[in-house]
């Protein structure tokens, strides 16, 4: 029987062929024999108690000017499926919080949904990390000026950023004698309307932080080490870092080894970890990336890995 696989995911013409991690993971599918069905947020609704969408029916190409084609399109529910990828990527707002509601249907259909839809909701990408203190260099969050700025009195060194950015945007490294403090936190919480993260810096960003990709639980053998530009404090590739592909540490596997148990618990099947020296400082949930580069550098299949898992769950 020819599995069903649906993709909710950004449009697919505006992606970057050399490097979309969805690509690859629709590159898989595809030479797996599998059913593509196409789907933006807004082709997502319930009609009558049902998951709906209007889908279109997606061929992947491996040509750098014409990575897709389209096939028929129809309404159908969501049921129909048998897994969907949510790939849509942040901002986490308002829209994709209702998508997760809609995607909670198809599931409650019997839809493999990957990741599990609450889970999307509940795990906030940093906030996410401080279940596991363990892992993390000191970590306060809050949006309370006095205390953000006790926490940078007392660590010196901080890094200070929002709670729903992507790609190092609104990342700041500061401190108690930085001139800049008290605006830079108003500007973060609004003026103690929303909660900001501080950390404490971690001078091992120079060489690089560290995209881990974990599978159903299981790293892959190899990273993404994000190396900040001269003169930047931030290694995302979207800052203009440059990435090198490692293996794991030690202390990478171990922190890999504390959060697997509540990553399968929580029904999230792809994951991002990110690593900073011996620290985590983020754990990824809505469309992680970095497949391509990892496997490029370092031979990997990881779009076979999770379309390996995608099938042991289906049969289960």
């Amino acid at each position: 029987m020819t599995i069903k696989l649906g993709v909710v995911m950004d449009p697919i013409q505006s992606i970057t062929f050399k490097k979309d991690s969805t690509l690859a993971m629709l590159w898989e599918a595809d030479a797996r024999g599998w059913e593509i069905f196409y789907m933006l947020q807004g082709d997502l609704f319930i009609d009558d108690g049902r998951a709906m969408a209007r889908m279109t029916r997606l061929f992947p190409r491996h040509d750098p000017s014409h990575w897709y084609e389209f096939g028929e399109e129809a309404f159908a529910p969501l049921a129909n499926l048998d897994v969907i990828l949510m790939r849509k990527d942040p901002p986490f707002d308002m829209p994709f919080i209702y998508t997760t509601y809609i995607l909670d249907k198809a599931e409650a259909d019997g839809v493999l949904v990957v990741n599990k839809p609450q889970s999307l909701r509940d795990c906030n990408e940093k906030v996410f990390a401080t279940q596991f203190p363990q892992c993390c260099a000191p970590t306060v969050v809050s949006s309370t000026k006095a205390r953000l700025r006790a926490f940078a009195e007392e660590h010196g060194d901080v890094i200070l950023k929002p709670l729903d950015g992507m790609g190092g945007a609104s990342i700041f490294r500061t401190g108690a004698k930085d001139g800049n403090l008290n605006v830079i936190i108003e500007t973060l919480t609004q003026h103690g309307r929303l909660p900001a993260m501080a950390q404490k810096y971690i001078p091992e960003i120079s060489k690089g932080d560290k995209r881990i990709l974990v599978v159903n639980g299981e790293p892959v053998p190899f990273c993404l080490a994000r190396i900040p530009m001269v003169g930047e404090v931030r290694g995302n590739l979207a800052a203009g870092g440059s990435g090198v592909v490692q293996p794991l540490t030690d202390r990478d596997r171990w922190i890999c080894d504390q959060v697997r148990d509540t990553l399968l618990a929580k029904g999230l099947l792809f994951v991002g970890l990110d690593v900073i020296g011996d620290y985590l400082t983020e754990v990824n949930v809505t469309s992680p990336t970095c497949i391509r580069e990892i496997d490029a550098g370092a031979g990997t299949r990881i779009a076979a890995l999770l379309l390996d898992a995608v099938e042991q769950r289906l049969r289960a």
